[in-house]
């Protein structure tokens, strides 16, 4: 059952950055989905299920410190990438680097579902189905935002595809990690709270405001709102 879904996992995540890759011409619609989807993500799975996860330990205005500490931690990364390489010159190394730390963290995060669904099934198969529904929900989503992220930031397909392989491939380490150790509940809501604030970043930071100002059009916003309503309603499904 857990390799069906690591495989699930695998071309759910590489089917949504090939699709990313194949209409890379409409990069400020996938972009402004993208935005929307990340965003979703962040309030709709990781935000509830942080809370979850660790309200037995810790009250949830820890929990919610945690996700403005994630907030805070990835701008001032990206903000040191950008002092850090502030001439013309370093100008397309700067955006290399803003895409890197964006797919990067976007792999640590399909790790870490992929370790959520091993740990899932340790505690029944019927939570471990729920848990696996819900994070291939928006694998899709994963393997086109961090072909998005690439792309934004001057990355070539070849190199966009490498991550969106990395990612693809991170859930299923992920699971198979799970064979040889054990995470507690409210490790995996904090790490799942520190991503929340990420996400939120770089949603609402990078991506929504470089889908926009190239292409100011409606459709753009739109693909924005459908992206968090396709991760609403694929969550909320998925919960079912």
């Amino acid at each position: 059952m857990l390799l069906a879904i690591a495989l699930a996992a695998f071309l759910a995540t590489f089917l949504g950055g090939l699709l990313a890759l194949r209409f890379k011409d409409k990069l400020h619609l996938i972009l402004g989905f993208s935005a929307g989807a990340l965003i979703g993500v962040a309030f709709f799975d990781l935000l509830p299920e942080s809370i979850s996860l660790a309200s037995s330990t810790f009250d949830i205005s820890f929990i919610t410190s945690i996700i403005a500490v994630g907030f805070i931690v990835f701008m001032i990364l990206d903000r040191f990438i950008s002092l850090h390489h502030h001439s013309s010159e370093d100008h397309c190394e700067n955006e290399h680097h803003r895409g890197i730390l964006g797919a990067g963290s976007l792999s640590i995060h399909s790790f870490i579902d992929g370790i959520a669904i091993g740990f899932a099934f340790q505690v029944s198969a019927a939570v471990g189905a729920v848990v696996a529904v819900a994070v291939l929900v928006h694998d899709f989503s994963d393997g086109i935002n961090t072909a998005g992220l690439i792309l934004r930031n001057g990355g070539t397909k070849r190199t966009a595809l490498r991550w969106v392989l990395l990612d693809a491939v991170a859930p299923v380490l992920g699971i198979i990690t799970t064979f040889f150790f054990q995470l507690t509940e409210t490790l995996l809501g904090i790490l799942l709270a520190l991503f929340c604030g990420f996400f939120i970043y770089i949603g609402a930071s990078d991506l929504l405001p470089e889908s926009h100002h190239q292409h100011p059009k409606y459709i753009t916003t739109i693909m924005t709102v459908l992206g968090v309503l396709v991760l609403y309603v694929a969550i909320r499904l998925a919960g079912i």
